[in-house]
């Protein structure tokens, strides 16, 4: 039972992914412009989540 537990809370994949999205280009994985925009569009993303959980938190606070 613990181990499925803790199986879910494993974020490794999703940080990993999360720090390539945001850091310079690795020579490991190829390049191309469909790969580029795909990265640019999760960028936006991820930001305007950030940012809308935020403004939720804060509107939560104050009320």
């Amino acid at each position: 039972m613990a181990r499925n537990i803790k199986r879910y809370f494993q974020f490794g994949d999703f940080f990993h992914y999360f720090l390539r999205v945001f850091r310079k280009h690795d020579d490991k994985y190829p390049n191309s412009f469909n790969l580029r925009m795909m990265h640019g569009i999760n960028r936006i993303s991820i930001i305007m989540f950030l940012i809308c959980l935020v403004v939720i938190i804060t509107r939560f606070l104050t009320r």
